[in-house]
């Protein structure tokens, strides 16, 4: 049996829309004698079969699956995080957990990054790949913060650009890199290391990698991190506290559901989107149901309720075609939005 190589480092990749074309040429170039383990979060559908680590096997030398609950890391393999499951950092373990999603996704980028820099400080290298929005971005800045150091795509060859952009933005990147260089520089970085104690983290690090993996006591405690938001979570509708990290705001709820600005605003659109269509349907429905009973009164030679049933009717049809067009503005508003 093969000798098991110690880690010099650990090496975290997070993508999301259009990620996985971009994963493919890192792990494709990444050599097979890697020192480091390499931990993947791709964000997928939860109920969705991920065929992921075939995709990446079949793409370069290291060996790739999907991470199992307390894999030893062990440099010179690629682990993928599961659908629906967190993949949290432990020291030199990895945990499955099926905790508070964040930004609406488990496995969450934003997880991976953050448990990785609490237990590997300097010692972490954090990639962020193509996708929407700004997930990993509060990551990378926990990985900076804490030591380490973030490589983004170039966001001019990224199918979606918004991740590596608000991730070089919050950790003031200049550029991105070419996806073909960022083997060659992990290489690099990997060589460069020097074995040095590492700091602990501060409390609210501990604080939310704990809620990440369901740790009852992070739960059940009141000392929440941040202070009061005064907005509802759109997974839970509690109460959220605003976390700021830097140039970043962010925003965690009582029981650890975690939004970015961006990710909050996107999912509000869409709640809003879906109570206009609720207050649609329920006008359209009251429309049909005074016109059926306009229609039975007449019937039934009682005029005067068949005409108030009938203004009922109109009523109802004039408040759903506002609704109608508010629909359609509120969905080109979204359309037109710049990125955040």
């Amino acid at each position: 049996m093969p000798d098991v190589l110690e880690p010099q480092g650990l090496v975290v990749v997070g993508a999301s829309a259009g990620g996985v074309e971009a994963l493919q040429r890192l792990v494709a170039g990444l050599p097979a004698d890697l020192p480091a383990p390499v931990l993947v979060v791709l964000h997928v559908p939860s109920t969705s079969a991920s065929a992921l680590p075939a995709i990446l096997d079949r793409a370069g030398p290291l060996p790739v699956r999907h991470a199992r609950d307390g894999d030893v890391l062990e440099a010179g393999q690629v682990l993928v995080a599961p659908p629906d499951h967190h993949l949290v950092v432990q020291d030199g373990v990895v945990v499955l957990t099926r905790g508070p999603r964040e930004n609406g996704h488990r496995p969450a980028v934003d997880v991976l990054f953050r448990t990785a820099a609490r237990s590997w400080a300097q010692d972490c290298l954090a990639i962020v790949l193509s996708g929407a929005l700004d997930d990993g971005a509060a990551g990378a800045v926990t990985v900076t913060q804490r030591g380490g150091i973030c490589l983004v795509q170039d966001p001019d060859e990224a199918l979606y650009d918004s991740m590596p952009r608000q991730a070089a933005a919050a950790v003031g990147l200049d550029a991105g890199v070419p996806v073909a260089e960022m083997p060659a520089r992990i290489v690099e970085w990997l060589g460069e290391r020097h074995p040095q104690p590492r700091t602990g983290p501060s409390s609210q690090l501990s604080q939310e990698a704990a809620m990440a993996a369901l740790d009852p006591d992070a739960m059940h405690d009141d000392d929440r991190p941040g202070t009061p938001a005064g907005y509802g979570c759109p997974d839970c509708a509690g109460s959220l506290w605003r976390i700021d990290d830097g140039p970043l705001r962010r925003f965690r709820c009582r029981v650890g559901h975690a939004w970015s600005s961006a990710s909050l605003v996107a999912r509000q659109s869409v709640a809003v989107e879906s109570a206009l269509w609720m207050a649609l349907r329920s006008l359209e429905e009251k429309a049909a149901l005074n016109t059926e009973l306009a229609a039975q009164a007449k019937a039934h030679d009682r005029p005067h309720a068949a005409a108030r049933f009938t203004d009922s009717a109109q009523d109802a049809l004039e408040a759903a075609e506002l609704v109608r067009r508010l629909v359609a503005e509120t969905g080109d508003a979204i359309d037109e939005a710049p990125p955040a």
